[in-house]
């Protein structure tokens, strides 16, 4: 499904991207990152829109954190239902960037059939590595097993959602911009108009099904469990009482509701987030054991990736369209940094008022307050990292991240989904739990006298490796497309 492209000794240091094809005619022949030169900066008709690997490359350092340090300090995991942190940024930047490069590939679409037909190729590609990557197959640190069941494979995660919204902002691309010449602020609009409409569309749905939709009594299947966690419940089927609309709270969901109707709940997520809320959880906001009388929906699956809140996440990508499309109408720098900002600045506030007035925070249910306030993160975010990347051209700091962004998908499927830490733990000194990663953690938290701080250590020691691996990748001119 993946594979590896080695760039030629004259192509400049450009390569191909996460998802350019060279083969694509509707792209022109022009890698994803590159950009139109603004006046008076280069004459090289790809230069090469450097910020937006640095903004890849941070978005994957930032998940390698937040995973493997998040166990030690649960302030910066995910919050365990509403609220946001550390961790529930990183979601919307892989969304957002996807959106800013499909606005960059398909600047130019001569066959349109031709384009979807590769657009819905590399998605259902990108779906599948998805359900491998995380659908159980690989058990990652700690089990030296693999492999899954078929009937409890989980079917939507990180790289589903991603394939999700990478189609849809595609197809608008392909399809739905007006041959209208971008002059104004009026023509900018009325070229995208369409676009606008089908993301207002999607959330108007999203927001209908979220409130209005009916949410019966359900039953869950507890035999799965371990045998505490069955003991806890005293019985293997648990009924939980909903019979209502619009609730936000975990047990009664809408989204929770389409995803086990759709998917079943085995092919759910099975420890999700909500486990470490107070009600289940003495150690709250970090996992723990469940409380005396806690509600049976504690140990249900649900998934934080579903078809539902997908809808929603899917306007991320399209508001990351947005500012790639500025980014190709627009050759002045300093007017993109304009245009980005003020386009950010209304996203943060009006998801702010909309988290004080009633539409909470959520990662877990991608709740439009949510998408508000991470959308516009994203968009400050770039921009700072375009002002100082692209525009004062002060790389060097950023470079780690940089080669990062550039086989993002590599270093997502090694280090991300532990692939490469379950790999090494495979050699290890008479027992399992003496293996070259778990002693390399083990010796920093002797050194640092704190597991908590011994850990973190061990990350960012993780991701300079990561960003070192990437680098050599760079410079032997190997890049992982898809």
């Amino acid at each position: 499904m993946a594979s590896i492209t080695a760039a030629s000794a004259d192509a400049g240091g450009d390569r191909t991207p996460l998802l350019h094809d060279y083969n694509m005619e509707y792209s022109g022949g022009e890698a994803e990152n590159t950009i139109p030169p603004p006046p008076m900066i280069s004459s090289d008709p790809k230069q090469r829109l450097v910020s937006l690997d640095v903004f890849r490359g941070l978005t994957v350092a930032l998940m390698i954190l937040v995973d493997d340090a998040g166990g030690a300090f649960p302030s910066i995991n995910h919050a365990p239902w509403f609220g946001l942190t550390l961790a529930d940024f990183v979601m919307p930047f892989f969304l957002f960037g996807v959106g800013v490069s499909v606005s960059l590939v398909f600047k130019r679409v001569e066959n349109r059939l031709e384009a979807t037909k590769r657009v819905m190729a590399r998605s259902i590609k990108l779906f599948l590595l998805g359900m491998i990557l995380q659908g159980g197959y690989f058990h990652g640190r700690g089990d030296l097993t693999y492999g899954i069941d078929l009937e409890k494979i989980r079917v939507m995660g990180v790289l589903q959602r991603i394939a999700i919204g990478y189609m849809l902002a595609s197809a608008l691309e392909i399809w739905l911009v007006n041959n209208t010449a971008v002059n104004s602020t009026i023509t900018f609009t009325k070229r995208y108009s369409y676009q606008i409409v089908a993301g207002i569309l999607v959330g108007v749905i999203y927001m209908v099904l979220l409130y209005g939709l009916y949410v019966p009594d359900w039953n869950f299947d507890a035999s799965s469990l371990t045998m505490t966690q069955r003991t806890l419940l005293g019985a293997n089927s648990q009924t939980v009482y909903c019979g209502i609309r619009g609730s936000l709270e975990p047990p009664c969901t809408a989204v929770g509701f389409i995803d086990r109707v759709i998917i079943g709940e085995n092919h759910l997520y099975q420890r999700p987030a909500y486990r470490r809320t107070k009600e289940c959880s003495v150690n709250s906001p970090d996992y723990g054991p469940p409380p005396p009388n806690s509600p049976a929906w504690c140990l249900a699956p649900f998934d934080p990736e579903g078809i539902l809140s997908s809808l929603m996440a899917a306007i991320t990508c399209l508001v990351g369209l947005h500012y790639g499309h500025v980014l190709v109408h627009c050759k002045d720098q300093k007017q993109r940094i304009i245009i980005w900002f003020v386009s950010s600045l209304p996203l943060l506030i009006l998801g702010y008022l909309l988290s004080v007035t009633g539409v909470p925070l959520s990662k877990q249910l991608y709740t439009l307050s949510y998408m508000f306030v991470t959308a516009g993160a994203s968009g400050v975010l770039l921009t700072v990292i375009y002002f100082i990347v692209d525009i004062r051209c002060i790389r060097n700091p950023t470079l780690l991240f940089q080669w990062m962004g550039m086989n993002a998908l590599v270093v997502y499927a090694l280090a991300a989904c532990d692939i490469f830490p379950a790999a090494v733990q495979g050699f290890y000194w008479r027992s399992p739990e003496n293996n070259l990663v778990n002693l390399s953690e083990r010796l920093l938290q002797w050194i640092f006298r704190s597991d908590k701080w011994g850990t973190l250590i061990f990350v960012f020691v993780e991701i300079l490796f990561w960003g070192f691996v990437a680098g050599f990748l760079h410079f032997k001119r190997v890049y992982i497309k898809f």
